[in-house]
């Protein structure tokens, strides 16, 4: 039977891949640098075969195989990781650590009401928090260095698994006296020919918006986008046109004193909230336990 890599091998190679800096991948493995590139030279010992370039230059260029290697690597990684987890997982339920990403229009809304019920009903759970856009969530969750999603579904990736939690229904946010405000609720179709403001690409929250208004292809007024909800609030509230809120981030305070019009919408139009992990993940039944704590929290 041929020798296999180690599985220090075999993070010394994803953090390179990680960081793109010798000296900051063997910080993060906690050795030193001369360490990790004699990790990586005794595996392409062991492969017969170059994983790195060493006429890339100063950052490390993987090569063809090397990608494949890389690939490989992480998902051994993360079949390892799954085997403590399920030793973990049979001693105590929901205890010791959960890695779990947020996006930015769920997160700072929502945590405030459900960290204290967490407290309570799992106070052995450590939780560690991610705040991000969904795609790098997804990449980070494929990649074994999270285990849970709180996220606007669907989402899409193989071998990933949801769990749909709640509908969170937008509302039309206007400028005080504009002419759509006497209209309760506002017809949908009214908003088409509206000055609709965004947040910029890369937030789910934009193409759902864009979409609940049937303008698949709208951009936000002179090209202007916001980098959170806080910010779309107080445009609106200068002025500079309309825009939809969840009503999560309304309960959750967005709002903060502006002067603004809410109105539903006519038909309803909302975002399914829910929960996605690792399909493989040895802590799937943890994660549907954990559901009905963070669906009370999102009960609107």
């Amino acid at each position: 039977m041929s020798p296999l890599p180690t599985p220090q091998q075999l993070r010394y190679l994803t953090a390179l891949a990680e960081h793109g800096h010798f000296g900051r991948a063997a910080s993060a493995c906690a050795v030193t640098q001369s360490t990790l590139s004699a990790g990586i030279m005794a595996l392409e010992r062991l492969l017969d075969a170059q994983v790195l370039d060493r006429a890339g230059g100063k950052r490390p260029v993987f090569t063809p195989l090397g990608l494949e290697v890389l690939g490989r690597a992480r998902t051994a990684l993360t079949a390892l990781g799954a085997v403590t987890e399920l030793a973990d997982a049979s001693r105590e339920p929901l205890s010791g650590p959960l890695r779990l990403g947020l996006i930015p229009t769920i997160g700072p809304f929502l945590l405030p009401r459900l960290m204290p019920r967490l407290r309570t009903a799992f106070p052995r759970l450590r939780l560690w928090l991610r705040e991000d856009q969904t795609d790098r969530l997804m990449d980070e969750l494929t990649a074994g260095r999270l285990d849970l999603l709180l996220l606007a579904l669907p989402v899409a990736g193989e071998g990933i698994e949801t769990l749909t939690l709640a509908t969170d229904p937008f509302l039309a946010a206007l400028p005080q006296g504009h002419r759509l405000a006497a209209q309760d609720p506002l017809p949908v179709a009214a908003l088409g020919s509206e000055r609709l403001l965004l947040l910029e690409d890369g937030h789910c929250l934009r193409a759902q918006a864009l979409a609940a208004c049937g303008l698949p292809g709208a951009a936000s007024g002179d090209g202007f986008a916001a980098t959170s909800l806080h910010t779309l609030v107080q445009m609106v509230a200068g002025g500079l046109g309309l825009t939809l809120l969840p009503r999560l981030a309304v309960q959750g305070g967005v709002l903060a004193g502006a002067e603004i019009a809410l109105r539903p919408l006519d038909p309803p139009q909302g975002r399914s909230i829910g929960l996605a992990w690792r399909g493989r993940g040895a802590r799937a039944a943890e994660f549907r336990g954990l559901a009905p704590v963070i669906a009370d929290a999102l009960a609107l």
